[in-house]
């Protein structure tokens, strides 16, 4: 079984149409993976709404819990794209052993229909979460990044491999 983690993020933002704001409401998951006509054993539990822009050490510390308390080894976590890489690092940091975990998030709201990336990148995420060996990962754009080795290129929207910290030799990508 695959525990899936939702922290919030684009995934999972509405738009409200009088205002022009992004809001949580509740997480559209279980639809993308109903539509996506999912086969895996999967759990899906939501842990918070938050943007990750907004989210604190108080919350990286229940998604940490989480992940160490769950007896599944394979966990998937939804997460805002503009702080993933820290909640990766954090998770690195704490010493699961034996699980993977892989983060994953989307650009685009799933509720803006086709034009979101979410349906790729869960879809991505869950195949990786099912091969990857133990560690801790973020899948973005069709890629699996090790989490000390990846970054948000804010120019391009897209996730890209860097060197890992310390290393002077430049990563061929």
């Amino acid at each position: 079984m695959i525990q899936v983690f939702v922290t919030g993020g684009t995934f999972d933002k509405e738009y409200n149409f009088i205002t022009g704001e992004l809001y949580f409401k509740d997480t559209h998951l279980k639809e993308m993976f109903d539509l996506g006509r999912c086969n895996v054993d999967i759990d899906i539990k939501t842990l918070m709404m938050v943007d990750s822009l907004e989210m604190r050490d108080e919350d990286r510390a229940i998604v940490v819990y989480n992940c160490k308390k769950t007896p599944s080894n394979r966990i998937l976590l939804t997460h805002g794209t503009d702080r993933m890489v820290d909640t990766a690092k954090v998770l690195a940091e704490a010493s699961i052993d034996d699980k993977t975990i892989v983060l994953t998030g989307a650009m685009i709201p799933y509720a803006f229909g086709t034009s979101s990336d979410g349906f790729f990148n869960l879809g991505s995420a869950l195949a990786f979460a099912q091969v990857l060996p133990p560690g801790v990962y973020i899948v973005m754009n069709g890629r699996y990044f090790h989490w000390d080795r990846v970054r948000k290129n804010k120019q391009t929207g897209n996730f890209e491999e860097v060197s890992p910290a310390g290393d002077t030799d430049a990563l061929v990508i």
